[in-house]
């Protein structure tokens, strides 16, 4: 690579330099530079000089001020230097060379040689050109160990029974679940009929489906729950609008009600009446809805206001037409009474008997009708409950045992009654009785007499 073009005054003067120090060197023996290593190189590599080779290969180091020789380097010591070089970026780098570190420079030009080498990359960043790549990572500050409890054997752990007992205990709806109006004004057309839905609360079920069908027996019609035109017109021509409004009056606010319902039924007996716990269960009762659906289409509402005013299922009047039979259907969870010329005049959904204390079978006959009765528990007769050991007088209301209503049937002990959790029936079990809605004991008992047959089908 060309260096420098320099005047003929001062090539004269470094040729004259060069011939007067071949002179004084003896042939064939090396020519030690005038520079001193140390401060004085340092100076020099920042010092801007001219290059010469002579015909021995030795690089001859030229001041171009003065035209001086400042300094002469044999071949061999050259190459040296680069080797050592070499070694020094290595040892400071602390590391074995890599591939890229060398970088290639372009074609040569002709010129005088360059025999600068390559600078290496600056570092990435990393801690890889300041750390030992033979270095071992540090140990861990503490020991790691991972505790576990001691397995069982086999022997200590409890034995599944053979028969596990398994009890339908469905969810309570939850109030923030709203159910869907169309639904709910299908249940009150069915109620209408009297193919009873069970509670209205706006949700499509086995006792929607079950009363669909009681629906379209006793109507001779074929209606579809996604038949919205036709559940319209249906509505329309049994009472109108599937909801009406209820104004809430100083009786309703005043009630008797009770702070809550007791599980033990020693805890029952103390209580003077078996009566609601809230305006809202009452109300809930009255028009044959769920609790909480009852809430859900009536936000914001303070029911323990009188004149406050309510939106309620519009269901109609009650069935009104004598029973000749019925019939309890334990699969079908259903109770279904007949007139006398064998036409079905109203459905129930049902909850009939449990695998522990199960319903009667055959044909029984309806021997009495009791309305808001009070309910009588001997553990020697009937189931026991809890730790009550003696009989007990359960006082009368609709969150007693029976709730209100109790058709006695001639095998004692067992009847067709109502039921303080009405969103249950159908879905739950009972001690052997025929348990309906407290608003659905009470309708069929309007219409039931003594003597009427009651089979119980499987």
């Amino acid at each position: 690579m060309l260096r420098k073009i320099v005047v003929l005054s001062a090539m004269a003067t470094g040729l004259s330099a060069l011939q007067a120090a071949a002179a004084i060197v003896p042939s064939g023996e090396p020519v030690s530079p005038r520079v001193r290593v140390g401060q004085n190189l340092l100076q020099l590599a920042q010092s801007e000089v001219e290059v010469f080779y002579d015909s021995r290969g030795n690089r001859v180091l030229v001041d171009p001020y003065t035209g001086k020789v400042i300094a002469v380097q044999p071949p061999e010591s050259r190459l040296n230097r680069q080797a050592l070089r070499r070694e020094l970026r290595r040892q400071e780098l602390r590391r074995d060379y890599r591939q890229g570190d060398v970088l290639i420079g372009p074609a040569d030009d002709g010129y005088y040689s360059d025999d600068a080498l390559a600078v290496p990359a600056e570092p990435n960043g990393d801690d890889y050109y300041n750390s030992d790549p033979n270095a071992f990572p540090e140990a861990p500050s503490g020991p790691r160990v991972v505790s576990r409890e001691p397995l069982q054997s086999p022997d200590d752990q409890p034995a599944l029974p053979a028969n596990p007992r398994i009890t339908d205990r469905p969810l309570e709806p939850s109030i923030a679940v709203k159910g869907r109006e169309d639904v709910a004004s299908l249940q009150i057309l069915l109620d209408r009929l009297g193919a009873s839905p069970g509670v209205i609360d706006g949700r499509f079920g086995s006792n929607v489906d079950k009363a669909l069908v009681a629906y379209n027996e006793m109507t001779g019609a074929s209606l579809k729950s996604t038949d919205a035109e036709g559940i319209k017109q249906a509505l329309a021509e049994t009472g109108g609008d599937a909801f009406g409004s209820y104004t809430i009056t100083p009786e309703d606010a005043a009630g008797p009600y009770i702070a809550s319902v007791p599980a033990d039924y020693s805890e029952k007996a103390q209580l003077e009446r078996m009566a609601f716990t809230s305006v809202t269960e009452m109300l809930a009762e009255r028009f044959h809805m769920d609790e909480n659906y009852l809430k859900a289409i009536n936000p914001d509402v303070n029911f323990n206001r009188p004149g406050t005013i309510v939106k309620v299922a519009n269901f109609g009047k009650l069935v009104n037409k004598p029973v000749s039979r019925i019939v309890a259907d334990k699969g079908l969870k259903q109770v279904r009474a007949y007139n006398e010329a064998g036409q079905l005049v109203a459905a129930y959904p049902a909850t009939i008997g449990s695998g522990d204390t199960p319903s009667p079978t055959g044909i029984h006959a309806v021997s009495r009708v009791a309305l808001d009765p009070n309910y009588t528990y001997n553990p020697k007769i009937n189931f026991k409950q809890g730790e009550n050991n003696k009989v007990l007088t359960i006082p009368p209301g609709p969150n007693g045992p029976v709730g209100s209503v109790w058709i006695a049937l001639d095998k004692p002990t067992y009847g067709i009654h109502g039921t303080p959790d009405p969103s249950k029936i159908g879905k739950t079990e009972s001690h052997g009785c025929v348990r309906l809605t407290n608003w659905d004991a009470r309708e069929l008992a309007k219409i039931v007499k003594a003597g009427v047959p009651v089979e119980f089908m499987e």
